[in-house]
């Protein structure tokens, strides 16, 4: 049952959105072969959300979207480089970046807009 189980879960990659100009790593996520296809079709990022179980665009909500300058695939074929330009924030929180902050917690970003604008109060 196990086996059965495994086959039917949905193969995805580890996706990394980086800055097309500056290097800056935005963001990991993962893609499915559709996420995959959309953003070679549209030029515009599109994500598998694991916790919610669907595909998504990047800033579908917020505005912030990403667009694909590049991709690349590393040599095992299991994780997809997108170099994007990046509009507004990529994390969530309001950060340009989901690496706004080092082990210990310290902020080392400002945020570049706020979460409750884009997402409504939780």
């Amino acid at each position: 049952m196990k086996e059965k189980e495994e086959k039917e879960e949905k193969e995805l990659k580890h996706a990394i959105a980086q800055d097309y100009e500056t290097g800056e790593v935005l963001m990991l996520a993962h893609m499915d072969e559709e996420a995959l296809r959309l953003s070679i079709e549209t030029g515009k990022a599109h994500y598998w959300s694991r916790s919610r179980g669907k595909l998504w665009k990047k800033g579908e909500i917020s505005g912030n979207e990403q667009i694909v300058k590049d991709i690349l695939i590393d040599c095992d074929e299991d994780t997809v480089l997108l170099k994007v330009k990046q509009t507004g924030g990529a994390c969530h929180t309001g950060y340009r970046s989901c690496f706004y902050r080092r082990i210990n917690g310290e902020i080392v970003c400002k945020k570049v807009f706020a979460p409750e604008e884009k997402y409504g109060k939780k």
